[in-house]
């Protein structure tokens, strides 16, 4: 060859076999290179034996889908472009016009927005059910039922509902649906680590890699894990079929994050605990949620279900203090930033109207803040939080 540019493009030296490192490698393609034509009629990408195209899959992502199912307790994975996009792929994948689909109440906002217009213009109904109580789920059951959300806990006011008992209600439903009731658990906050999502009976496990399996603040991805080869190839399908990918970096970032995934957790449980005993000290405060605290909704599930708890705990001022007050707390803290997702290293807060997210009464008349605990020292956080609150005054 004489012109450089061919050369360099079909140069012929490869690397000798051999290199291991801690580290997985970083595969990034679109085109996958077939030696014949016969390799190319015949490799087959749907069970992950080989490589097709970059969009199903390369060793990087293959590595990680691995890893997160054993993370979850499953035996597949399908990775998603976001949380939120791994929910979605889910709905996508099971339901069809004339369908529907049961959410808590106090579900992730997007996911219950998801259903609002997307899968309504679809021809999907969707109704909300207090997750607190198995019954109302069991009223809300129906011949159309195909899919059933579950979260634990609930987002931003984090009761912990009793999964057994939901997915009890669930299975003894004559299951009229001629495909069966599928339940699909957004397990982002147990993240595969505070409990085993199919031992309580979940059939799917969602989570937004986002958090805890990234833990840097600086990746979007979701992951959507089964025990069943069935279900797992109506998503894989559907996955497809709508061209969901993630980067190989991006895949990168969370398999480095997965190597310190238990130590983040345990240490911001343990930081969260302390600081919501304090929180609940304190006179400026009428509640602390959050599952590990007597007294939160669903304490007594919580312990008897999971080992561990997440970042993650929510206050409820007392009503004297209006929202002006309690937006201008979360201005005067230092150390915790406005912001929103969690599980990263930096401590985050925001305030949320509660009652414009739910269609279920809210016990509260207070303000509430939702407060994810990062990795800084506990004492700095608790001083932080003491000059805001001390700034507060009665209106």
């Amino acid at each position: 060859m004489s012109n450089i540019s061919t050369e360099l493009i079909h140069h012929a030296y490869q690397p000798p076999d051999g290199f291991e490192a801690i580290p997985a490698a970083v595969h990034k393609a679109s085109t996958v290179i077939f030696p014949t034509v016969a390799a190319l009629r015949q490799r087959d990408w749907k069970h992950k034996t080989g490589y097709t195209y970059g969009l199903h899959g390369t060793p990087t992502t293959f590595t990680l889908e691995a890893r997160i199912a054993t993370l979850e307790g499953g035996t597949y994975c399908t990775l998603a472009p976001s949380g939120l996009a791994a929910v979605a792929l889910v709905d996508m994948a099971l339901l069809k016009a004339g369908d529907e689909v049961l959410i808590p109440d106090n579900a992730y906002g997007p996911n219950k927005t998801f259903a609002q217009h997307e899968l309504a213009a679809w021809g999907i109904r969707f109704q909300y059910y207090d997750a607190m109580a198995p019954a109302d789920l069991a009223a809300k059951l129906g011949a159309r039922t195909r899919l059933v959300w579950l979260e634990a806990p609930g987002s931003i006011t984090l009761e912990f509902p009793d999964l057994p008992a939901l997915v009890a209600v669930i299975k003894a439903h004559p299951h009229a649906h001629p495909d069966g009731i599928v339940t699909a658990l957004d397990n982002t906050w147990g993240a595969g680590i505070a409990f085993n999502a199919f031992a309580l009976g979940a059939d799917i496990s969602v989570q937004a890699l986002t958090k805890y399996p990234s833990g840097g603040a600086d990746v979007l991805m979701g992951s959507v894990v089964t025990r069943s080869e069935a279900l797992h190839r109506w998503v894989h399908m559907c996955h497809m079929r709508i061209g969901y990918g993630v980067g190989a970096n991006d895949a990168e970032l969370v398999l480095r994050g997965l190597s310190s995934m238990a130590l983040r957790y345990a240490a911001q449980d343990s930081a969260a605990r302390t600081l919501a005993l304090w929180l609940a000290q304190q006179p400026q405060i009428e509640a602390v949620l959050h599952p590990a605290l007597a007294g939160s909704p669903g304490h007594a599930v919580w312990q008897r279900d999971c080992s561990a708890a997440a970042c993650l705990l929510s206050i409820v001022f007392k009503p004297v203090y209006p929202q002006a007050q309690v937006d201008g707390f979360c201005d005067k803290l230092q150390l915790f930033k406005l912001g929103y997702s969690w599980a990263g290293p930096m401590s985050l807060c925001a305030p949320y109207d509660v009652p414009a997210i739910r269609s279920t009464p809210w016990v509260y008349k207070g303000a509430l803040v939702r407060f994810s605990i990062g990795l800084e020292a506990v004492a700095d956080l608790q001083a932080d939080l003491a000059q805001a609150l001390a700034l507060m005054q009665y209106s």
